[in-house]
């Protein structure tokens, strides 16, 4: 239980989508966002010509980034070794951002009904057609107070949350949507540790197919 939890007894985190290679759209502190507006910034968009798209754009590259989500899909949260969750950091780092701000029970992983609507309109953007055939990535994060064993448990249980929510509700494929938690280890602000900035949870679009269409 951390001391922001103790005080306020809600407690707040980023829900940050990473889609495509060329737009960020950010929206942090906004809980009403619409599932449009969610869906504009996630659509993939092709790779300027002349431009680095980076190393997504070689086929053999993709190929490996395949053959590695293959190995994390149906596995749980907590099963995942360092390694891994390393590894998906790292092509999760490539993909640009759109943030919303959702609330979570006091010491808890149940959503708070504050922030239904905004889990909501997620979960519409993601089960859009557009976005059709994409593999994404839940990373539950938190602050730096507290222990790192209970960080990284209470960040899995939070990633776990909005996948459950986004298969029962909105049809997504459970394969399609891997966890993966990282307690307090990926700071978004690093100088300031306890602010709520830190607690989020990231979804990343991991499929560039689409993206050449």
């Amino acid at each position: 239980m951390t001391r922001f939890d103790k005080f306020f007894g809600l407690k707040a985190i980023t829900l940050t989508a990473a889609l495509s290679m060329t737009a960020s759209l950010a929206f942090a502190g906004d809980t009403n966002v619409s599932s449009d507006k969610i869906l504009d910034a996630l659509k993939p968009r092709p790779a300027t010509r002349g431009l680095s798209a980076g190393p997504q754009a070689d086929p053999a590259v993709q190929a490996k980034e395949a053959t590695f989500l293959n190995t994390v899909r149906n596995r749980s949260t907590r099963s995942l070794s360092t390694g891994e969750r390393e590894q998906i950091a790292e092509l999760a780092a490539t993909k640009p951002k759109i943030d919303l701000e959702i609330q979570f029970d006091y010491n808890s992983a149940d959503i708070a009904k504050t922030s239904v609507s905004s889990v909501q309109a997620l979960g519409k953007a993601l089960s859009d057609p557009a976005l059709k055939g994409s593999t994404f990535v839940v990373a539950g994060h938190t602050d730096a107070i507290g222990t790192e064993e209970y960080n990284q448990g209470l960040s899995e249980r939070r990633a776990d949350t909005i996948k459950k929510y986004l298969v029962q509700n909105y049809g997504l494929t459970g394969t399609d949507l891997v966890t993966v938690g990282y307690g307090k280890t990926k700071l978004k602000d690093t100088a300031n540790g306890a602010d709520p900035i830190n607690r989020r949870v990231q979804v990343v679009n991991m499929d560039t197919k689409t993206a050449s269409k």
